[in-house]
């Protein structure tokens, strides 16, 4: 039984990480979790998986679940959800929280020994070094829950590194991937939010649209498989079948594909290195499928996509400076205040003022996402 303490529960990652857990209660429990506000789906979780520790956001959610469970503890805001990542008895960290506040909980969980499924983009952008590091200091494993991810990991298990030539991440195009950029200046939210191929949160679906995703990919590809930029590209592939491939020196591509299903991946990381079956997925099938496409990505087009490989390339404290600007415009065009093009605008003005500091610890990494915060509200 692999014991596991899941940040994010109520947040997509997190409810098809339940979904793993309920099909595969002989192998999985939920020992503790993280919510913020949805204190009735976290009633529900509580109800079905009895957990031994809860963290939400407010006290009084806290403290008003407690009269309902008090047989479980519970915590809330920042140290709650450090509380939930290394609760004692774990075994294993799902990070499916939103936002740099994953990065101080996944450093602690690592510290323990805990095994990390990653599904926390702003960890390895932001402190890909720190993470790495430690995970190496410690000998933890911090396997990809991201599709993507997962499936480089997968294709290049029994490879030697010696012989990579280069990692493709493949890219849906998101919401607008047909649209021009004249097109793109008078999109709403509604029609962001519309992702062909996939079922995600608010944020990511509209970091698709924009291809940040993508490039927040990208940098977690260069941490998570020690891999230079150059060795990285991003090809566009609209049916979202093929996740990512790897290219080896001898000129053979070894591709992961499968229909658009996140549970896949993340029960291939809490498995890992085992397989199980996914009794409830839908197989593919590419016989119905027929065809598969493929084209350059324009990363004029797609300009997020080029300010995030060249803030990895720059390194230090650019990525974190990027990953803050591009969350307060992302929530800006969500609350309507700002159109759509207007978030790269923002992001672009936020990298163009800032002071690189190289090797960042912690500190300088939290010190500058407050200041790149900072500085986009002041913009809107």
């Amino acid at each position: 039984m692999r014991k596991i303490s899941l940040l994010g529960a109520t947040g997509s990652i997190g409810v098809q990480t339940l979904d793993i857990i309920r099909e595969h209660k002989e192998e999985f429990s939920l020992i503790s979790f993280s919510a913020g506000k949805n204190i009735e789906l976290s009633r529900k979780i509580i109800l079905e998986f009895m957990p031994e520790y809860v963290s939400v956001e407010s006290k009084s959610d806290a403290e008003s679940l407690k009269a309902e469970f008090p047989d479980t503890a519970f915590g809330y805001g920042s140290h709650g959800l450090l509380e939930a990542a290394v609760y004692h008895k774990a075994d294993i960290l799902v990070n499916a929280v939103m936002g740099s506040v994953g990065l101080q909980p996944t450093l602690e969980a690592i510290k323990l020994g805990r095994t990390i499924a990653i599904a926390n983009k702003e960890t390895l952008v932001t402190a890909g070094h720190l993470v790495m590091g430690l995970a190496k200091e410690y000998g933890v494993k911090i396997l990809p829950v991201d599709s993507e991810h997962s499936a480089i990991f997968q294709a290049l298990q029994g490879e030697h590194e010696k012989n990579i030539e280069r990692l493709i991440v493949t890219a849906s195009g998101g919401s607008f991937r047909d649209k021009t950029r004249e097109e793109l200046a008078e999109v709403t939210v509604k029609e962001a939010l519309n992702h062909p191929n996939w079922s995600m949160g608010a944020k990511i679906t509209i970091d698709s649209a924009t291809m940040m995703n993508k490039g927040l990919e990208v940098i977690e590809a260069h941490w998570l498989f020690s891999m230079p930029y150059e060795k990285i590209s991003v090809l566009l592939h609209k049916e979202s079948i093929i996740h990512s491939m790897v290219e080896f020196h001898d000129s053979s591509i070894i591709a992961q594909l499968g229909t658009p299903d996140m549970r896949v991946p993340i029960q291939y990381a809490l498995t890992y290195p085992d397989r199980m079956p996914l009794l409830s997925g839908k197989r593919l099938r590419l016989e119905e499928i027929g065809k598969l496409h493929f084209s350059k990505m324009d990363l004029e087009r797609f300009r997020c996509l080029r300010f995030a490989i060249d803030a990895g390339k720059r390194g230090g404290t650019m990525p974190s400076v990027l990953n803050a600007a591009n969350e307060v415009a992302v929530a800006a065009f969500l609350e309507g205040k700002i159109s759509f093009l207007q978030i790269e605008a923002l992001i672009e003005k936020a990298l163009i003022q800032h002071n690189i500091v190289n090797n960042p610890d912690l500190e300088t990494i939290q010190a500058a996402d407050q200041e790149a915060r900072r500085f986009v509200t002041s913009l809107l």
